[in-house]
């Protein structure tokens, strides 16, 4: 193992054992002893942040019950007054996407407090963090056009900034959308950006550099665990997603990895602590 532990990053909270991108998510990994969260944020029509993933709102919420004749209910189409109608936590207990209700690693107090669950806006997300003295990493997801996407970036940083988050302890922005984040540091040098990508970036050193950090967050698949180990040896930090099974989170362990994003951090912080 490393001598270096890597962070424990729970992936849209502890989502295999909560629904995603809630406060209930994010209380069951600060439970599990996450080091941080991840979670995504999205704009509704009337300009709010808040957390999905998705460009629509039908997968995880029950937008299509509650809002019948709004297909394909695309999240830019309803405001955050809309969205806080909607209950964002039962989809989970009738699918059990991560077949961990029926494993039993679920209980049913958990799933009936999860009937309901809203999505969180970000200041929500952000002040539950904070009351919590943890870490977030915010992604902020590719928006329909340039002005949905500055409004994004320009909210986010504002109200990181407005919470005292912006110290670069508790709250790194990333996105698969580089020149967000260098918008970012343009408006705040002092939160800590995280360049999210799938696939391997040539001269990582050269383009880091452009961008002003040295966190890059791939892929699993995108550099082999050799190929981590020896650019993290030239001061390369990664932070590895989504790894949810135990040879891969061993590997990278031992490429001493900055973090790694997880929906299962239960398995990882034991494997972490050698048992």
């Amino acid at each position: 193992m490393s001598p270096n532990k890597p962070l424990v990053i729970a992936h849209r909270g502890a989502r295999s054992v909560a629904p995603e991108n809630t406060i209930a998510a994010a209380r069951k990994a600060v439970e599990i002893g996450a080091d941080m969260w991840e979670l995504d944020v999205s704009v509704s029509a009337d300009g709010e942040l808040f957390l999905m993933h998705d460009d629509t709102l039908n997968r995880t919420c029950n937008a299509e019950e509650v809002f019948p004749d709004r297909a394909p209910w695309n999240v830019k189409d309803f405001t955050l007054a809309e969205i806080k109608q909607l209950d964002c936590g039962h989809w989970f207990n009738v699918t059990d996407p991560f077949k961990q209700i029926k494993a039993g690693n679920v209980s049913i107090e958990d799933q009936q407090a999860y009937d309901g669950e809203q999505a969180p806006t970000l200041r929500e997300a952000l002040e539950f963090t904070k009351a919590n003295h943890w870490a977030v990493n915010v992604e902020i997801k590719e928006q329909p056009d340039e002005a949905t996407a500055r409004m994004a970036v320009e909210k986010t940083v504002a109200l990181v900034a407005e919470l005292g988050m912006d110290d670069g302890k508790q709250v790194v922005i990333s996105s698969f959308e580089h020149e967000y984040l260098k918008n970012v540091s343009e408006l705040n040098g002092q939160i800590p950006i995280q360049l999210l990508t799938s696939e391997i970036i040539r001269n990582p050193n050269q383009y880091l550099a452009d961008y002003g950090t040295r966190f890059i967050n791939p892929k699993y698949s995108a550099w082999s665990p050799q190929q981590i180990k020896e650019l993290s040896a030239e001061g390369i930090a990664f932070t590895v997603w989504t790894v949810n099974d135990e040879l891969t989170m061993k590997a990278l362990i031992n490429s001493n990895v900055n973090g790694i994003i997880t929906d299962f951090p239960q398995i990882l912080i034991p494997l972490l602590e050698g048992k």
